[in-house]
């Protein structure tokens, strides 16, 4: 199986299986994500425990494909770690999808978010890649401890 093969297995299999999709049981912290140039539109909850570390999360919503699988392969990513881990995971899948990183032993770091790479080279889906991530950031970022709200998401 070549690489684009197999990076289009690992989106097809988060977006169709999501291990994330649902509603997590009292959440710390709730942001819709919109993004209303495309119609991607999701909730993402998580729960942070007192030491700052993420214990659970979801996303709730609708969207491509893309923006569906993207923000199941964060949440795998982010769950167990703390605030500033996720903080630092976005912060490298931006860069990733904006070309800034390209080192591949970095890259590894994302896991199966890794196979977005080439996200970057279609500029049209890059805002949808995004969506959830940027939604987290700016959830984690706020130090709003209602973590309630909407955020819209545009291409950055």
């Amino acid at each position: 199986m070549d690489l684009k093969a197999l990076y289009a297995e690992i989106l097809n299999e988060h977006n169709t299986n999501p291990t994330h999709k649902g509603m997590t049981d009292n959440p710390t912290l709730t942001l819709r994500g919109v993004n209303p140039s495309c119609g991607d539109d999701i909730y993402l909850q998580l729960k942070v425990d007192e030491n700052g570390v993420i214990t659970d999360g979801s996303f709730n919503g609708s969207g491509c494909a893309i923006s569906q699988a993207s923000v199941d392969m964060m949440l795998d990513n982010v769950i167990g770690k703390s605030k500033e881990e996720a903080l630092g995971q976005a912060r490298l899948f931006m860069d990733m999808i904006q070309g800034k990183e390209t080192d591949d032993d970095k890259i590894a770091e994302l896991d199966e978010a890794a196979s977005l790479k080439n996200i970057s080279y279609m500029p049209a889906r890059v805002k949808c890649a995004v969506l959830g991530w940027h939604t987290m950031q700016e959830m984690l970022s706020s130090g709003s401890e209602d973590g309630h709200g909407t955020a819209e998401h545009c291409e950055r």
